[in-house]
């Protein structure tokens, strides 16, 4: 997701379900009515009050389950109980043919025969952007521009004290309107104040004339490097501003208060429990989002487990100053290095391609870095020990990142784990390189299986028949070296991980689309799409030895499911329902409560 928003941005108590152990594409931000604000308020408050009324308990057995995690040889490990301590974390796996305790534990929690799973991850979410999506104008299910802009008609009704009108997720593709929509078609609807609606990539923002007049942009107005200012026939700008030109507007949006950043964290991880996700990497952390999670932590109200990555190095050094945070709040906080941008996005025609888009033949892209800028930036997170996770989507901007990492490595050695964010569309001739950077400081190819599947169609029209070999090419990349860590990119797409653990290991949509597969030949099997929304997840963000499988030693954190995803068909993974979501031994979500249940619910005693 680009970064197309502009927003302004000591551990004292652990969370109660988890006592300390001795170990150690931003969308806008907007000022909520005081009725919502207060209201979300409470509910924080409420959940902080749980959680602190729950007394630290000890040991506690699991059993009757179906357990499967990923073992420390990368296989499927299954087991039949589990025992946890007093502070959340594992002391062991009890196997099919040896003895479950009958004593020595103070609590149990009956499986009741369920599938028992760990926690899952997502290795590239924009958390605070997930809150605030929910409590604005949410486009993504409309299917024609004349359905966009009704709903948005009404949303400006249903909101008249509202200075600014937020939204996202609208997508001229998923229209099949040709062409990006205009302001004046958003004036139809509303011109008595701005508007400002981003792309469902994250890539792309849409304007009435009023938030044109807002950032000053007029015919005279030049596109700024690695950004794009769509014009009409007469050189008037349309309506559209691409990656970084969105910036002209987008600096003119009211800033949200604290206590809506808070109202909208609440809301992105109480998505996140109830999805199975108990850990993620949020790309693009700027100080008003860590300042909202240390407040989470201090407060006892952070229990998703997040690795940060600083959005861009100065926002970077700004919140933990040089080299990496410890991690805080038993294992749920860590700044672990530093987000970069190389390219746009596909559909909004901003990735970065070698050749010429196939269904535009007087554009490749916008790089929003040179070369030089890449190599720099790179070198300065690495002389601090950042991770460093940059956003590469076209062939060219592959090859460029991947020239860069191989320069660098000469320099930089080591275990570092650099992150290429999305790799969607990477040159077979490259592959070599990738291969030669895994092995020598080591390479991650975070990406998004739900991405395959909703773009099929957009990536055909954008590429041609002749570049898809590379796309979307989850086996190649792990073929060649690489550790897959998969995720969502919410909110450009749900943070489902069953709608990807499924599009992973069939490359077929929802609808069945298309029978056999799409470039079939790049799926992966059920043990490496498990790894890679669990134990390779924890491994690109270095929490390899805390969280991530169940063993020994590590987090307890794991959720019961109705559906085995190592048997289930895909269209049945789809549909995979998560009953209870537990984080560092203790419950925070429950499908059989109202709402879920509350955060810090008890085990059920022996």
């Amino acid at each position: 997701m680009g970064g197309l928003f502009r927003r302004r941005a000591a551990y004292r108590n652990t969370p109660s379900p988890d006592p300390s152990r001795k170990r150690e594409g931003r969308y806008s931000r907007w000022l909520l009515p005081s009725r919502l604000r207060e209201g979300l308020g409470v509910g924080v408050l409420v959940l902080a009050a749980l959680a602190a009324s729950q007394q630290a308990h000890a040991d506690t057995l699991v059993d009757n389950v179906q357990g499967q995690t990923i073992g420390a040889d990368g296989h499927v490990e299954r087991f039949k109980a589990m025992l946890m301590d007093d502070a959340g974390v594992v002391k062991a796996l009890i196997h099919e043919g040896e003895k479950t305790p009958k004593k020595g534990f103070q609590y149990r929690v009956d499986g009741k025969g369920r599938i028992m799973l760990p926690g899952l991850i997502d290795a590239h979410v924009h958390v605070m952007s997930t809150g605030f999506a929910a409590l604005t104008l949410d486009l993504s299910e409309t299917n024609s521009l004349a359905e966009a802009l009704e709903k948005i008609a009404a949303y400006a009704k249903a909101h008249p004290d509202r200075p600014w009108l937020i939204g996202r997720g609208w997508n001229q593709e998923r229209w099949k309107l040709g062409r990006f929509p205009t302001a004046a078609e958003l004036d139809a609807v509303v011109s008595d104040r701005p508007v400002w609606l981003g792309r469902a990539d994250g890539h792309a923002g849409w304007a009435n004339s009023a938030a044109l007049k807002a950032g000053g942009v007029t015919m005279a107005s030049q596109s700024p490097s690695g950004g794009e200012i769509i014009r009409l026939a007469d050189g008037s700008p349309a309506g559209v501003l691409v990656d970084n030109a969105a910036d002209l507007v987008a600096s003119h949006v009211p800033a949200p208060t604290p206590r809506d950043y808070d109202a909208a964290l609440a809301l992105a991880q109480r998505d996140f429990y109830r999805r199975g996700l108990t850990a993620v990497a949020d790309m693009g952390t700027e100080m008003a989002d860590w300042q909202t999670f240390r407040r989470a932590g201090d407060a006892n109200t952070l229990y998703v487990r997040i690795m940060a990555y600083g959005s861009g190095i100065d926002s970077t050094v700004q919140i933990g100053g040089p080299g990496p945070s410890p991690w805080l709040y038993a294992d749920r906080l860590r700044l672990n290095g530093v987000k970069l941008y190389m390219d746009g996005a596909l559909g909004s025609r901003g990735a970065w391609l070698k050749a010429p888009y196939h269904d535009k033949p007087d554009t490749r892209g916008l790089p929003r870095l040179t070369q030089t800028q890449l190599g720099n930036l790179m070198s300065r997170a690495a002389m601090d020990n950042f991770q460093i996770a940059v956003h590469a989507i076209g062939d060219e901007a592959n090859a460029v990142l991947l020239g860069a990492m191989e320069d660098l490595a000469q320099t930089y050695k080591g275990d570092r784990r650099w992150r290429i964010e999305h790799a969607q569309v990477i040159d077979p001739a490259d592959w070599p390189i990738a291969e030669r950077v895994a092995k020598s400081v080591g390479l991650i190819a975070s990406m998004q299986p739900v991405h395959q599947t909703s773009d099929r169609l957009m990536a055909e029209a954008r590429l041609g028949p002749n570049r898809l070999t590379g796309a979307y090419a989850w086996a190649s990349a792990k073929a060649h070296g690489a550790v897959l860590a998969f995720g969502s990119d919410v909110p450009v797409e749900l943070p489902d991980p069953w709608t990807g653990f499924a599009a992973a290991i069939s490359r077929i949509d929802e609808s069945g689309q298309p029978a056999g597969g799409w470039q079939v030949q790049e799926r992966v099997s059920r043990e490496t799409a498990l790894a890679g929304y669990t134990s390779d997840a924890a491994y690109a963000g270095f929490a390899e030895k805390r969280f991530g499988r169940l063993a020994p030693g590590q987090r307890a954190d794991f959720i019961f499911v109705d559906t085995d995803p190592m048997t289930a068909a895909p269209e049945a993974i789809r549909k995979t329902k998560v009953l209870e979501t537990w984080v560092g031994g203790g419950k925070v979500w429950d499908a059989a409560k109202p709402e879920g249940g509350a955060v810090g619910a008890e085990p059920v005693k022996k």
